[in-house]
């Protein structure tokens, strides 16, 4: 019998392969998905559809509430989205497209799923090299949130364990874009951009963009997903 495993779930390119990797590895997938009032609503449409490509075994959408109640993020409140920056402006601090204790919040969540639908791993699409900065998407931050997972469960306390999985943690863009396309990531259901169009479709210039095309270009290949903007997909980044 497989495995299950939760997967947190954005409709975005690392979540998504992400959750390739877990099928991959054998596991029966639960797809755990947010609502929680971000600026890129799409996105939530965008998982359904990932989710929907993989047949996972249940998927669950959750509204938060508290992050649009909060604010302090450019994706949750009237704040304009970086646009246009390099790789030495987006490594300079924390940007105001964090969303506060966001990832928290989510494992949090996904813990409390993990336990209802039996599961002893959770994957997690957080990278800390190609990132904006993010505190919550670094590995002192997922290590320290998985022991205090195994002790607030009760699979952890029956010493069954309870695994945080990050795979895409040490990887670069171009990296988790090779290894998405070799397991046939469906990466045209996908949606990365933190301003898009009234239609949905990708500014080109956000950091999330800039990223994501990034590395396209780094694996020598051409991001299926329209952009605001014209790509050269055979610049070197």
């Amino acid at each position: 019998m497989a495995r299950t495993a939760v997967v947190l779930v954005s409709g975005g390119l690392d979540s998504t392969t992400c959750l390739a990797i877990a099928q991959a590895e054998g596991f029966e997938i639960v797809a755990l998905s947010f609502d929680y009032g971000q600026r890129h609503a799409v996105e939530v449409e965008r998982a359904r559809a990932v989710a929907a490509h993989y047949g996972v075994r249940r998927h669950y959408e959750l509204p938060l509430g508290l992050f649009k109640a909060i604010g302090g993020s450019a994706l949750t409140a009237d704040v304009a989205v970086p646009k246009g920056r390099d790789a030495e402006a987006m490594a300079d601090g924390i940007p105001v497209t964090y969303v506060p204790a966001r990832n928290l919040v989510f494992l949090s969540h996904a813990v409390g799923v993990a336990e209802v639908e039996g599961a002893e791993d959770i994957f997690i699409g957080v990278n800390a090299l190609d990132y904006s900065g993010y505190p919550d998407c670094r590995p002192e931050f997922i290590e320290a949130f998985a022991r205090t997972a195994r002790l607030a469960t009760k699979v952890g306390v029956e010493g069954r364990g309870l695994q945080i999985r990050a795979p895409l943690m040490r990887w670069t863009k171009g990296e988790i874009v090779r290894q998405g396309l070799a397991l046939n990531t469906p990466y045209a259901l996908t949606h990365s951009c933190y301003d898009p169009s009234a239609d949905g479709v990708a500014c080109g210039t956000c950091d999330s963009c800039l990223l994501r095309i990034k590395g396209f270009q780094e694996a020598g290949a051409i991001d299926p997903v329209p952009y605001a903007i014209a790509v050269d997909w055979a610049q070197a980044p």
